[in-house]
């Protein structure tokens, strides 16, 4: 069911006021996770808990994307993540703005490297073995071949696997948000993936409400027509999973017993 529904653009989206899932289904999402394994297996543990405690009929497991660079162990959570064949869930992946550059320079893309390792990417590289200083001395070309020599082609090939959206009854889960007044359908990668004005400041009625990552906030930042619980977990130890079902919604997270909504 959940596999039907997630895409790399969905289409076809209704306006809705009163907003929900699907009946008899619920969605875990995970927000920005940038490293902090440590942080993953916590709330995977919360999220089994909770699974435990509420059965329901299907259950699926989102996570946004930025699950790289920046904190300690990127390899770690990329290998945890790929590996989640027995999690009582359906796990579903979206491309962030940090997975989307990675590959692009391990694809030799000229121009980017060394803006990676700046914002995070060195973390990354270090994870996989590579030292981030010496790859500050290597050109570009160089760079990506040290680095696809270190980091093994199962997770490249689970993250080239990531889509852009998912819908899940009135909401729609992105990474970064969506260009406002654009279809579902025309919105570009690049919006769904980096996007932050003019969509944050928007106060639209989008016909669904938008869950995404990508923009930290202190607290789970809810509105009327978005969702954001980026909350900088590899800087504050807050990793946040919004939970859909029915009309109700409601927070996991770790580093605290309550999450705060701004």
């Amino acid at each position: 069911m959940f596999q039907k529904l997630f895409r790399r653009v969905s289409a076809n989206i209704a306006a809705a006021r009163d907003f929900s899932g699907p009946d008899g289904q619920r969605v875990y999402a995970v927000g920005d996770i940038h490293g902090r394994l440590d942080l993953l297996d916590s709330l995977l543990g919360q999220i089994e808990d909770d699974i435990a405690d509420r059965p329901a009929q299907t259950i699926g497991l989102v996570f946004l994307g930025d699950l790289i660079d920046r904190g300690p162990d990127s390899a770690g959570v990329i290998a945890r993540l790929s590996s989640l064949h027995a999690f009582p869930a359906k796990a579903l992946f979206l491309l962030g703005n940090h997975e989307e550059i990675l590959l692009r320079v391990l694809a030799g893309e000229p121009g980017l490297a060394y803006d990676w390792l700046g914002f995070g990417g060195d973390a990354c590289a270090e994870s996989y073995g590579v030292p981030a200083a010496g790859l500050q001395a290597m050109s570009e070309e160089r760079i990506a071949e040290v680095l696809t020599a270190a980091i093994p082609p199962a997770h490249v090939d689970f993250l080239k696997s990531f889509g852009d959206t998912f819908r899940f009854g009135d909401y729609l889960f992105v990474h970064a948000g969506i260009r406002p007044g654009i279809p579902v359908e025309a919105q570009q990668p690049q919006d769904l993936r980096w996007i932050r004005a003019p969509f944050l400041s928007d106060t639209h009625d989008h016909g669904f409400v938008v869950v995404h990552g990508h923009t930290i906030s202190d607290g789970v930042e809810r509105r009327a027509n978005r969702i954001g619980i980026d909350t900088g977990a590899y800087r504050t130890g807050v990793l946040t999973a919004l939970v859909v079902e029915g009309s109700d919604i409601r927070f996991l997270a770790t580093g605290s017993t309550s999450v705060g909504c701004e």
